[in-house]
């Protein structure tokens, strides 16, 4: 089923309308449900890992996020989560405060890690969030153990190098971690690569990558950048078991629509949801987002035709 609906972009001055202004204003809120914040060691790598406890009784939600992101990124959109709902970030090797393996690594390696951050956590099973490079991310542990997932989310993400392609000069602003470096930088370019509100909002992008998040480090977005080559998902989507919702934005320079709808043909009885918006609409939207994703990971949420 596809999903299409129709509500106004987000929009601020002076920030406040943007990722960071959210994430301010919520975490002033008295009721905000408290994060763990922890070192851990799995299969080698060393991982920050964002621990919010939610209901005993529900399975956690565990988040992978988007190349050169650091978990705080995701700050906004877990936020605007029932706060009953467990969550689970962490920051990828190299990444914000997780620091570099001495050799890179391949998406194919790096899955089994995500089973053993749960065996660390207690957690026999888990719902799992990807967003764009975690989307990969995602999509493979779900098929090398789909046993541990629940349920599954894409978000703005793709099957990897059988891809349709973004356009080649956003796809070059993604060889450098520079706009992850460069707060000004990340505002320059906002519009061009991330597209949705960040056109008429350039400094989102600067809030929702500088605003809280920690500065990755080169070597970090490389490895990551490195472990997707030759990397598909495309041949394994007609086997993905676990229900699976797919979020992608109708103006996304970087993830062209036209990828989520080949997942939505592939993957069996996955929804499609189209926001209105781009790259960075996770955060930028959580508002509207965060309902969807909640509503899908409830108990019948999977099965409820909602969608046109």
């Amino acid at each position: 089923m596809t999903i299409d609906p129709s509500h106004p972009a987000p929009t601020g001055r002076n920030g406040l309308g943007t990722g960071l202004g959210q994430v301010v204003r919520r975490r002033l809120r008295p009721d905000a449900a408290a994060e763990r914040m922890r070192i851990l060691t799995i299969g080698g790598w060393v991982m920050r890992v964002a621990v919010r406890e939610g209901n005993p009784g529900w399975p956690p939600l565990l988040l992978c996020n988007g190349i050169g992101a650091s978990l705080e990124v995701l700050q906004p959109f877990v936020d605007a989560l029932d706060p009953r709902r467990p969550v689970i970030r962490f920051d990828m090797p190299g990444i914000g405060s997780s620091p570099a393996p001495v050799v890179p690594y391949h998406l194919c390696t790096s899955a089994p890690r995500l089973a053993g951050l749960l065996d660390r956590l207690g957690y026999r099973q888990a719902d799992i969030l990807g967003v764009s490079w975690g989307g990969g991310l995602a999509q493979q542990f779900t098929l090398s153990r789909p046993d541990r997932v629940r349920r599954l989310v894409l978000v703005a993400t793709a099957p990897g190098a059988l891809m349709v392609p973004g356009h080649p000069r956003v796809l070059l602003r993604m060889l450098t971690p520079r706009r992850h470096l460069d707060p000004g930088h990340a505002a320059r370019i906002a519009g061009e690569l991330y597209g949705g509100s960040a056109r008429q909002n350039p400094a989102l992008a600067r809030d929702l990558l500088h605003g809280t998040a920690r500065s990755g480090r080169t070597r970090g977005y490389y490895y990551q950048l490195l472990s997707s080559l030759g990397w598909t998902s495309l041949p394994g989507l007609p086997g993905l078991r676990p229900p699976t919702l797919i979020l992608a934005g109708d103006d996304d320079p970087i993830i062209p629509l036209i990828n989520a709808r080949i997942m939505h043909r592939l993957i069996p009885r996955s929804q499609l949801h189209i926001y209105h918006g781009g790259h960075l609409e996770l955060g930028a939207d959580a508002e509207h987002i965060a309902p969807v994703v909640d509503a899908f990971l409830s108990p019948g949420g999977a099965e409820n035709d909602t969608g046109r």
